[in-house]
């Protein structure tokens, strides 16, 4: 009698699924609620969009750690404890009265939890379901993050319009107790006598997390010369040199791992496990795709909530479209086609997005309203479900069962990574070319007296706020400028904000293409026709 049998396939099935559905909530909660948040704390887009890519880069660096650290303590109790790290980040969260709380608790604490929780939910799967049950129980856990992902914009313009955008958080923590409750019914995968790689670790954190600070910190550092009166080092900016020692600590950690492998010892990582093409494939689209989506959701609700100035509700009711598209094409596909060819459907889902973003590009002009995003967001969500209903599988059946685990860690780390960089790319490019775009307005203009171009020049470069025109016009009233120039700047403003999502966009749109160079890998044949056997 199989443990899905004993304890109740429905229970287990709930319970994982509702834990990787509260892992996926967060950044699409936070990203249509971004206004509100910065307003509520004192603090800019930027700074949320530092949040946002810390906790995703929090949990790409620490993931394979976590799986290695629930092999060492077994997957159960790994689980629960991150289930309370991440109950104890949500309870700051929503206490947080400033952005430092907020990095600890949501950032930092949540992030640490999910790195523990969604390793040993690939595990728990596979220890509570026969293999002829498994591949559909990934599919309907996956599933659940892609619900989260459509449905998050929707609960928390809600919840941020109607209450605060605190009681989302506050709603985590009692769904966190609710699962630890009946957590004891699932059955456990037994600790196995391994030793953690410390050395690994760390360098595995140190090396993602400086190539992410580095992208997270461009648009006001520079990529390579430094922004006129910003930071350098050696007379460039410190962005390279972080993404030189990051790229180079990542070589001493593969390195690392290849010669503990090579003398019986245990790695962190199996360095044998990138040398599986179709493992390499799936983990190549799953970060290319969030790398693309996490750009396109930072920038849609920009467009949303500070251009329209539409309540988070509204920015939310905007995007059930691509709620709807995803969760369709994410059931749909596996129950119409079982058998369909997967990398034509990948390849079919990266051409949706693309083509989405593109319509999107191509609709932003100054007279643009709301309505422009419908159509996008369609196509965004026809790619994002094609994509989720087959590169679960692909990466899970690349290997035996008993390396499940490890590929559940290195598929979150490729995930979350891809979401930081996509927010920190994409983000900082937007305020790059928003910063540019106004400082050359102001240098373009007559009247502006050479001295006051010089300051603005300077104290601009390192980058210009997303204000909305409502925003700006207070902050010009408070400043007594005068009605004629304050007009003058809220439509250089406007304009700046407009050519800032084109290029942001029109960036995300190229990856998007990019990615299908790589898709390659991806197997034609459904996964579950070849799972490979336990040797």
């Amino acid at each position: 009698m199989t443990a899905a049998t004993k304890t109740g396939s429905g229970l287990v099935l709930t319970v994982l699924a509702s834990s990787q559905f509260l892992m996926t909530l967060d950044s699409s909660v936070m990203n249509v609620s971004m206004a509100q948040v910065a307003a509520d704390l004192g603090t800019t887009i930027t700074g949320i969009q530092t949040a946002i890519t810390l906790y995703t880069l929090v949990m790409a660096t620490l993931m394979i750690t976590g799986g290695k650290i629930g092999t060492i303590i077994g997957r159960r109790r790994a689980f629960a404890l991150g289930l309370i790290i991440y109950g104890l980040g949500s309870l700051t969260t929503a206490l947080a009265p400033n952005l430092p709380v907020l990095l600890i608790g949501w950032s930092l604490l949540e992030g640490m939890g999910a790195a523990l929780i969604m390793p040993a939910i690939v595990a728990l799967v596979a220890a509570n379901f026969p293999p002829e049950r498994r591949a559909a129980a990934y599919g309907l856990v996956a599933a659940a993050g892609a619900m989260a992902v459509a449905a998050g914009p929707l609960i928390g313009g809600a919840v941020t319009t109607f209450a605060s955008w605190r009681y989302v958080f506050v709603g985590e923590v009692v769904i966190v107790i609710v699962i630890l409750l009946v957590l004891r019914r699932i059955n456990d995968v037994p600790p196995a006598r391994v030793r953690l790689d410390l050395v690994g670790s760390v360098l595995s954190v140190a090396s993602l997390g400086l190539i992410v600070f580095g992208v997270l910190r461009s648009g006001e550092w520079g990529w390579i010369q430094p922004k006129p009166g910003g930071s350098e080092i050696a007379g460039l900016s410190p962005v390279i040199w972080l993404l030189l020692a990051g790229t180079m600590l990542l070589y001493v950690f593969m390195r690392w791992q290849t010669h503990l492998a090579e003398s019986g010892r245990e790695p962190l990582i199996d360095p044998r496990l990138f040398r599986n093409r179709q493992l390499t494939g799936g983990l190549t689209m799953f970060f290319a795709q969030f790398t693309v989506q996490a750009g396109v959701f930072f920038t849609v609700p920009l467009f949303l909530s500070v251009v329209l100035e539409l309540s988070a509700l509204q920015t939310g009711i905007r995007l059930i479209p691509l709620s709807i598209a995803l969760l369709v094409a994410a059931a749909g596909i596996p129950k119409l086609w079982p058998r369909a060819n997967p990398r034509r459907v990948v390849r079919w889902g990266l051409a949706s997005m693309t083509i989405g973003i593109l319509v999107l590009v191509a609709g932003l002009d100054p007279g643009a309203n709301a309505g422009i995003v419908a159509v996008p967001m369609l196509l965004m969500g026809l790619g994002l479900g094609a994509l989720a209903s087959q590169l679960g599988a692909v990466t899970v059946s690349a290997v035996p069962d008993s390396q499940s685990a490890e590929v559940g860690g290195l598929q979150n780390t490729a995930t979350n990574l891809g979401a930081s960089l996509g927010t920190a790319l994409i983000g900082s490019v937007l305020i790059a070319t928003l910063s540019a775009t106004i400082v050359a307005g102001i240098q373009s203009n007559p009247d502006v007296p050479a001295a006051t171009k010089e300051q603005a020049s300077t104290e601009l470069a390192s980058g210009v706020p997303f204000l909305s025109d409502s925003q700006l016009r207070v902050a010009l009233n408070e400043a007594s400028v005068s009605e004629s120039t304050a007009q003058e700047i809220v439509d250089l403003n406007a304009d700046a904000r407009l050519e800032a999502l084109r290029v942001a966009l029109a960036l995300a749109a190229l990856l998007g293409l990019t990615a299908l160079f790589f898709t390659g890998s991806i197997p034609r044949q459904a996964p579950a026709a070849q799972v490979p056997e336990d040797p």
